[in-house]
């Protein structure tokens, strides 16, 4: 599943001019650690191990390569894991210091609970009929509620 991100700028030559267009950039496929498993800055097992990542840790696919796939995690940093270890669930990780889940995509909702910073938590609604800026999850722990979508990342 693909999420809208800012404008960029495509150029292109026709003819002697240069048109300038406007089209929206999207991120790439998020998808999902499907169990803890270690993260390499290669290809190859033999590559520099760099950190052992948590099962249902959300992460942004870049490239895949046979058997491998360069990823993106939250912080950014390009990393490479076995595509075999990668899942098509969809997950979040809490970005802001504290998010606040509500019982409905409303400010003023009762809150359902607080989640922390590096929480991860379940996408129940690819495409939420929440209003725009909110998005439906699920704690681990089964509690159910909307996030506000700038305070977690993987969307």
């Amino acid at each position: 599943m693909t999420n809208q991100r800012n404008s960029i700028f495509r150029l292109a030559l026709v003819g002697g001019a240069v048109l300038v267009a406007t089209v929206p950039a999207y991120a790439l496929d998020y998808l999902s650690v499907a169990t803890a498993t270690t993260l390499y800055d290669a290809p190859s097992v033999k590559a520099k191990p760099l950190y052992v990542v948590a099962r249902d840790t959300p992460v942004e696919q870049v490239v895949v390569t046979g058997a491998w796939v360069k990823i993106r995690d939250s912080a950014g940093d390009l990393l490479w894991v076995e595509k075999q270890w990668l899942s098509a669930k969809r997950t979040v990780i809490v970005k802001a210091e504290r998010a606040k889940i509500r019982q409905e995509p409303d400010d003023a909702a009762a809150l359902v609970f607080d989640a922390e910073r590096d929480v991860v938590l379940e996408i129940l609604e690819a495409n939420p009929a929440a209003p725009a800026g909110w998005v439906k999850l699920k704690h681990r722990g089964g509690q159910i509620g909307y996030a506000k979508t700038k305070e977690v990342w993987g969307l």
